[in-house]
């Protein structure tokens, strides 16, 4: 990427739970909450990103804070272009003479208006070209899995909104299955059990406090504790209450059971020689949700497959959808090549 000459690719991960920005030859230059404040009628933009966050749920009448992406897609199109608008404009320089290509990676579960949804926010956001990824490949990519060998790999990407997982080989996606559950899930999973058991009341981002520092998919030697506050569903006071890692783990046993049946679905859907060749590579985990604690351990014993943690999980996306044009060439010729056996 040359800024002397104001031309810019951009890779995009534009998540349910944070927007990530790549941009080629720079690396990842901005990793924000996905969350817009505006005003109430006006619709004028108070903050973006980090700042908007702190204000879910504490705003005054006057001004909201909105979450524009659900389950991976775009729920409010204008507040979802102001946003990209906004985080473009903190990354790149604003004296650039070209508009950017943008690439973004989108769930393979979305709708054709949902696909062009994204597509129209992010040319509304200044870019040039755009081009939407799947996730799983964009992930893989991010991943430094090599894609194009004529070898199976399984990757299995948890993001804030959804849960892809797809088997690649050959620069394509051979099986893929995705469900709109993610980390998103798994918070409010901890807010029902936490109300249906002790009557207490707690918000989204205590949720994810919990399931970030004593959350866990597998029973562990210790059991870690932790304090919260909410509001007592009864009285309506504010009360304090202490959480230990085994009541967390029963919150969040759902989803990932519907995580784990659906990656052994993959697997079943897997032509015999792919999936040889998985069972020998392993699946690769990637995405914010794969980092709760002992989840690929937990996979790995429910399949029988070795699973492994890519490296930045969270990165791997948005790193992906930034090296498309590196690898274009490569996606071209794949598709010829299917093209030519299709006629």
């Amino acid at each position: 990427m040359l800024f002397g000459n104001g031309v810019s690719d951009i890779g995009i991960d534009l998540g349910t739970c944070n927007t990530l920005i790549y941009i080629r030859g720079k690396g990842i230059l901005l990793n924000e909450p996905s969350v817009v404040a505006v005003e109430r009628g006006t619709k004028k933009v108070v903050a973006v990103g980090a700042e908007a966050k702190k204000m879910l749920h504490k705003t005054p009448g006057n001004i909201m804070a909105i979450r524009p992406m659900r389950d991976g897609v775009i729920a409010d199109l204008e507040t979802t272009e102001k946003m990209i608008r906004h985080f473009i404009s903190k990354v790149l320089p604003k004296w650039r003479m070209t508009k950017p290509r943008m690439v973004i990676g989108i769930p393979s579960c979305i709708t054709e208006v949902e696909r062009r949804a994204v597509e129209e926010s992010a040319y509304k956001a200044g870019a040039r070209e755009v081009i939407v990824i799947e996730e799983s490949l964009a992930a893989a990519i991010g991943a430094d899995i090599q894609i194009f060998e004529p070898i199976g790999h399984m990757i299995c990407d948890i993001g804030g909104g959804t849960t892809e997982i797809s088997v690649i080989s050959l620069g394509g996606m051979v099986v893929t299955n995705a469900i709109r559950l993610g980390g998103d899930e798994f918070d409010e999973a901890i807010v029902k059990q936490i109300r249906s058991v002790h009557n207490l009341i707690i918000g989204d981002q205590t949720a994810e406090q919990l399931k970030m520092q004593i959350g866990n998919a597998a029973p562990d030697k210790t059991i870690e504790k932790m304090e919260i506050k909410g509001t007592d569903a009864i009285t309506g006071l504010p009360r304090r209450l202490e959480v230990d890692s085994v009541e967390v783990r029963e919150a969040l046993k759902d989803p990932i059971i519907q995580i784990v049946d659906e990656i052994k679905k993959t697997l079943g859907q897997t032509p015999p020689e792919l999936a040889a060749d998985i069972v020998e590579r392993g699946i690769v985990m990637t995405g914010g949700g794969s980092l709760l604690k002992g989840l690929y351990k937990l996979v790995s014993k429910e399949t029988g497959v070795p699973v492994i943690l890519a490296e930045s999980p969270l990165d791997c996306v948005a790193l992906g959808a930034g090296k498309y044009f590196e690898y274009a060439n490569n996606f071209a010729s794949t598709r010829s090549v299917y093209d030519s056996l299709n006629n």
